[in-house]
């Protein structure tokens, strides 16, 4: 049997890295993150280098739990954090700016923006979630002069390394760019976590093993793996319908999970291991609406086949 005392990030029977865990040690408090609604676009919405958005995106811009975009950010701040306060009272806090695109504003916007949430009490840092084709060379610099005055994360959506996979979804950039960007933005010492989706239309699991692969071989702090979700009104809806595709069943997808986090480097956080869709949404598949039974799943397998985030890491 494997010693669990081994795996060092870990203080519970988790087998993997735990954003709360990392969270715990390094500000030595309960961390929660506020999703922020900042109402922004995306360059491939609005026409920049494409139309419709990536074909799995809700209206909402994958911010389904963020705040009402009709209040101001103070006002969503304040009301996320007065309901966790009740659950965690002394916790710190990260505003977490999620729905669409939150680099694609002039600098000034966004730096009146983040002044915002950062004077808020108990807030300790930033997670801002772009793409890697919309940060521009001042943006970079602004997000330099950020990450010196508090504890600042980008999470970059990638989904995938396949790149006919990336056309149908319509990603609208390279992993060329994607690539160039995390280099970017790790030469400036600015934490980087990527998005992957599982699941995707015709992908393998050997072709999501791949993107993970990939990625543990570049300098990345964390990583978000989602199960993808079928939503209602989405071009994923209507690709689904006219040409169906195989859906992944719950232990297909833990099977596939637990063979990435075995390819991952055991210093790499896990930001996030399943989808989170609204119920009311989801069209397929209905086993994410049990996350926390999905969760005690995987650490269920993990435990059966005596396995650990790095087993297999190269």
């Amino acid at each position: 049997m494997v010693n669990m005392n081994n795996f060092k990030y870990s203080n519970t029977n988790k087998r993997y890295h735990t954003l709360d865990y990392f969270y715990k040690n390094k500000f030595n408090s309960k961390v929660f993150k506020v999703s922020l609604n900042a109402d922004f676009t995306c360059p491939n919405i609005d026409g920049k280098v494409g139309y419709g958005g990536c074909i799995y995106c809700s209206k909402s811009g994958s911010g389904e739990f963020a705040g009402n975009k009709e209040d101001n950010l103070e006002e969503q701040f304040i009301n996320i954090r007065n309901m966790m306060l009740k659950k965690w009272p002394n916790a710190k806090y990260i505003g977490y700016f999620q729905a669409h695109t939150n680099t694609y504003a002039p600098v000034d916007e966004l730096r009146k923006m983040h002044n915002i949430i950062l004077k808020q009490d108990n807030v300790i840092g930033l997670s801002i979630a772009t793409r890697p084709d919309a940060i521009t060379a001042e943006c970079l610099d602004y997000l330099d002069e950020l990450n010196k005055k508090t504890y600042l994360t980008i999470e970059l959506g990638l989904q995938t390394i396949k790149d006919e996979t990336s056309k149908l979804i319509n990603r609208c950039h390279s992993l060329e760019c994607f690539q160039n960007m995390v280099e970017k933005l790790r030469q400036r010492n600015i934490n980087v976590v990527v998005h992957i989706i599982n699941g995707l239309p015709y992908e393998t699991k050997e072709d999501m093993l791949n993107t993970v692969k990939y990625l543990n071989n570049l300098d990345i702090q964390g990583i978000k793996i989602h199960m993808l979700s079928i939503l209602k009104d989405t071009a994923l809806e209507k690709l689904y319908k006219e040409k169906p595709f195989k859906v992944l069943t719950k232990d297909e997808y833990i099977d596939i999970v637990i063979s990435q986090l075995e390819l991952l480097r055991p210093e790499i956080v896990i930001h996030r291991i399943t989808g989170d869709p609204k119920i009311d949404d989801l069209i397929e598949p209905n086993w994410l609406i049990k996350k926390v039974s999905l969760i005690n799943d995987i650490d269920k397998e993990m435990v059966k086949r005596n396995t650990y985030q790095g087993k297999n890491c190269r």
